[in-house]
């Protein structure tokens, strides 16, 4: 055998084995994957079912439980949040719905680029209308009445505790489909004077039911500030520092958010606001709440907390609003609540 044949022939048995090796990883790792959606051996029981936005005393969330219905929007009864859960085809990575209309984020991982989208759903989960999103889906709300929709995205930075991060929000009218790509166009009067700056982010809306006014999170020069917003007017005014992820009552008086503790830590405590007399009662919930919570009553709000020993998972979790009781595990494996 010449040199050159030899040499060759080395080659070649190197890129069979390297071939080899590649294939083996990728039936490893499918494999893995193969495990990981794979119901858990007394997990909660879940099934395919008819599951609609206009079904009453019913709680929506995103099934956050291993299986093949992993992120799939759920729903339980009210009154027994702890028994078998109807999941839909529909996953999502944030989820959000109200009067009969859904608002679902997605972040679908591709070779090249991750592909984000809001769908804009109907009350049988069916896709109205697909709009592409600027980053990592973060925060999703519908307006008591089901006319507006808003979302919150990562541009920059994949949490409220990375040292920059940049956010835009987006507001939906779904009665003209007019779109407002970002709330920083929105004129803002902080501390009762007009107020530019190149800086400014906003996050988490929450809307009232008159469908006009809105709560949301202001961050500029390092500080956060709950606004109260106009839709018509297109402005925002700061009413309070250090709020983030606002939640509007049902009743409309009174704001769950999470509070910044500690300025140097990533440590928040859930609180909720009186908006008329502006004072703050804290929730016995001791855990850090990195979370828009959601209101389930005048009485309650849930928020969602990572899952003791699961790696990417949460429980979905109850406290009372006026700072009294125990917090007490709502739904193991959930997120995105949303009351029906």
């Amino acid at each position: 055998m010449t040199p050159l044949r030899r040499r060759l022939l080395i080659l070649l048995t190197a890129g069979l084995l390297l071939a080899g090796l590649a294939t083996g990883v990728v039936l490893h790792a499918a494999a893995r994957a193969d495990r990981a959606n794979q119901a858990q051996p007394g997990g909660p029981a879940v099934s395919t079912g008819k599951l609609t936005l206009d079904q009453k005393g019913r709680l929506t969330f995103l099934n956050a439980a291993a299986g093949p219905h992993r992120t799939a929007v759920a729903s339980v009864p009210s009154t027994d949040t702890g028994g078998g859960r109807t999941a839909s085809d529909v996953k999502c990575a944030r989820f959000y719905a109200a009067a009969g209309t859904g608002v679902c984020l997605q972040s679908n991982p591709g070779v090249l680029k991750q592909s984000n989208r809001a769908l804009l759903l109907d009350a049988d989960l069916r896709t109205r209308r697909t709009f592409p999103l600027a980053g990592t889906p973060s925060r999703a709300r519908v307006s008591p009445s089901g006319r507006f929709v808003a979302w919150t995205v990562f541009v920059s930075g994949e949490s409220y505790a990375s040292a920059f991060f940049s956010t835009r929000t987006s507001i939906l009218d779904t009665r003209t489909m007019k779109l407002t790509p970002s709330l920083e166009k929105f004129s803002v009067v902080l501390d009762g004077k007009p107020y530019h700056a190149s800086d400014i982010n906003f996050w988490g809306v929450t809307f009232a039911s008159d469908d006009d006014t809105f709560y949301a999170t202001l961050n500029t020069a390092n500080r956060t500030y709950l606004v109260r917003g106009s839709l018509s007017r297109r402005t925002v005014t700061t009413l309070l520092q250090n709020v983030e992820c606002p939640s509007l009552s049902p009743d409309g008086t009174r704001v769950a958010f999470k509070k910044r503790v500690l300025s140097r830590t990533d440590l928040w405590r859930e609180y909720v606001l009186d908006l008329g007399t502006l004072k703050e009662t804290a929730l016995a919930e001791r855990h850090s709440v990195d979370d828009q919570a959601t209101w389930l009553d005048n009485r309650t709000v849930a928020y969602a907390l990572p899952a003791d020993g699961k790696v990417g998972s949460s429980d979905l979790w109850t406290v009372r609003a006026d700072g009294t009781g125990t917090p007490r595990r709502l739904i193991a494996g959930a997120s995105s609540p949303a009351p029906l």
